[in-house]
């Protein structure tokens, strides 16, 4: 069995994350740790979760046992200092926050508002969306899990890329507009753990609203590996992507707007995306865009997506869990491949 320690287990991401490990055939919990909840049995605290093994909650600080991998599901400036000490140590790391994701220091601290003290770390990080970068996930001892949001948006984009999807031939380079993603997340993936009166139940209960226009910290992640500015991708295109409030509790469902230069560049993208989910376990291409739904996906490792095409305008619709395919289970993804296992153990 292959050891794993859970860094903030007692939030959003880290229970999910639990709760799939609990009857993994290869992973065993060792170690989880809750500075709020420290001392405390895990079913004690949440006695709704059925976990098999007797787990008491730890300090962050605690020692945490030696060969287990760490998943860090931690706000950003706490993994941001304990990644690098974890990987110093020799553990195999897995970042759930955004300190690591992004390639750009000034983009990343304007973005986040946090000062990057380990900049050299990113040289040995990897992005963690199997669907895009599976070998290297592979053969990484830390890996960036992405943001829910950009999950969503980036990957059906990054899917008309020739270099990620063979059947998307001259798509890319003939987009010749803004990218425009408008999204809407539940608020377990909009502000699940840091919460203010914005995200309470009396601000979300019948109510729809947008949030973090032209400031959310996901757009330079997704602008980064959406648009491959990094891997001989689109620089020169512009992305706006706008964050929206739905009185939910999980769940994402993006919509992305894109223009080509040509109508039939735009009349293959349908195809090039649905050839793309046949070798994909966890990507489902729908017949219409109109069955691309929350509901479909909520508790799921799914993507689902769709797209329509009018003369040179294509419009893009895919929805995910923010919770699972957005974070614990992409993470679970993750785990499997860096330790040699089928991709989709304990997600089906």
């Amino acid at each position: 069995m292959n050891a794993i320690s859970i860094i903030g287990a007692g939030g959003l991401t880290g229970r999910e994350l639990l709760k799939l490990l609990n009857h993994h055939p290869e992973f065993e919990v060792v170690h989880i740790t809750s500075n709020q909840l420290a001392g405390k049995r895990y079913q004690e605290s949440y006695p709704m979760d059925r976990f098999h093994k007797e787990l008491v909650f730890q300090k962050h600080e605690s020692s945490i046992p030696k060969g287990s991998t760490v998943v860090l599901a931690t706000p950003n400036e706490v993994s941001l200092e304990m990644a690098p000490k974890l990987l110093d140590a020799g553990h195999k790391v897995i970042d759930l926050s955004g300190a690591y994701r992004l390639h750009d220091q000034e983009i990343f601290e304007k973005a986040y508002k946090l000062k990057h003290t380990h900049w050299d770390r990113m040289n040995s990080v990897v992005f963690g969306i199997p669907e895009l970068y599976r070998e290297k996930i592979k053969n990484s001892q830390f890996v960036s899990n992405p943001g829910c949001y950009s999950t969503a948006s980036l990957l059906p984009v990054r899917l008309l890329d020739s270099n990620c999807n063979p059947n998307a031939k001259g798509i890319f380079s003939d987009i010749n507009s803004t990218l425009v993603i408008d999204a809407k997340s539940g608020v377990s993936g909009a502000g699940g753990r840091t919460e203010d009166v914005g995200f309470s139940f009396t601000n979300t209960y019948e109510n729809f609203r947008a949030y973090k226009i032209l400031s959310h910290q996901h757009e330079p992640e997704i602008r980064e590996y959406g648009l491959g500015i990094y891997e001989n991708g689109r620089k020169d295109l512009d992305l706006i992507f706008t964050p929206h409030l739905l009185p939910i509790y999980r769940g994402i469902l993006a919509t992305i707007y894109i223009q080509t230069k040509s109508a039939d560049i735009a009349n293959s993208i349908p195809l090039a995306l649905e050839q793309a989910c046949e070798s994909e376990i966890f990507l489902r291409y729908k017949n219409t865009p109109e069955l691309v739904e929350i509901k479909n996906v909520q508790n799921t490792n799914y993507l689902d997506l769709s797209a329509r095409v009018r003369g040179n305008n294509c419009v893009i619709v895919s929805a995910l869990d923010n919770l699972l395919k957005g974070a614990a289970g992409q993470a679970l993804q993750n785990l499997n491949l860096m330790h040699g296992l089928e991709e989709e153990m304990g997600l089906l």
